[in-house]
C-alpha cells in the first residue's frame, strides 16, 4: 500500500506522480511473476482526511485477505 498526496497538491511537486508510475511498474512486474497485481495499490489523500485514511486501510486489508496467501510464499517453503 502506497499513500500519496492528492494530485496537484503535493509539497514535493511531482512526488505523487512519480510514485504512481512506480506503483504501475510494480504491478506489471508482479503480474509477470505470477502474483496478483492487486496486492499493491496507491491511494491519494490529504493529511486532513483521517477517516478516509482508515477506510483506505480497511479496503486494502479486505483486498489482500480476499486474495489469500502470496503464491510466492508457497515456493519459499518447499
Amino acid at each position: 500500500m502506497v499513500m500519496g498526496c492528492l494530485d496537484g497538491d503535493c509539497h514535493f511537486m511531482n512526488g505523487n506522480f512519480r510514485a504512481k508510475k512506480r506503483v504501475a511498474a510494480t504491478k506489471r512486474l508482479l503480474e509477470a511473476a505470477g502474483v496478483e497485481p492487486g496486492r499493491v495499490e496507491m491511494y491519494n489523500l490529504s493529511s486532513a482526511q483521517a477517516s478516509k485514511f482508515a477506510e483506505m486501510i480497511a479496503d486494502m486489508t479486505d483486498k489482500v485477505r480476499k486474495l489469500g496467501p502470496s503464491p510466492l510464499r508457497k515456493g519459499a517453503t518447499e
